[in-house]
């Protein structure tokens, strides 16, 4: 088991946000014919998504929700939601 640190979350942020930026402008290309406001409008949401994206990343890794030991294993922190026993309510 393990936890996805800082560095990865930052570099997952970053490759999408690639994808996700090329297709925004590319989008914004099409319908106005306008490499510069193409670009901009890009340029703005790539920078605007990216900083949401990673806070995003971040706030979901201390999360517990969803997650499941691995079997063999003991789970670092008590699961989201556990009731005062152990068990899951």
């Amino acid at each position: 088991m393990f936890e996805e640190s800082a560095v990865r979350s930052m570099i997952k942020a970053i490759s999408w946000r690639v994808l996700a930026t090329l297709t925004t402008t590319a989008l914004v290309y099409a319908v106005t014919g306008r490499t510069d406001l193409a670009v901009t409008i890009g340029l703005l949401e790539a920078t605007s998504k990216m900083v949401l994206y990673y806070f995003h990343e971040r706030m979901w890794n201390r999360l517990n929700i969803g997650r499941k030991p691995i079997a063999g294993t003991r789970p670092a922190v008590e699961p989201a939601l556990a009731s005062p026993g152990g068990k899951p309510e």
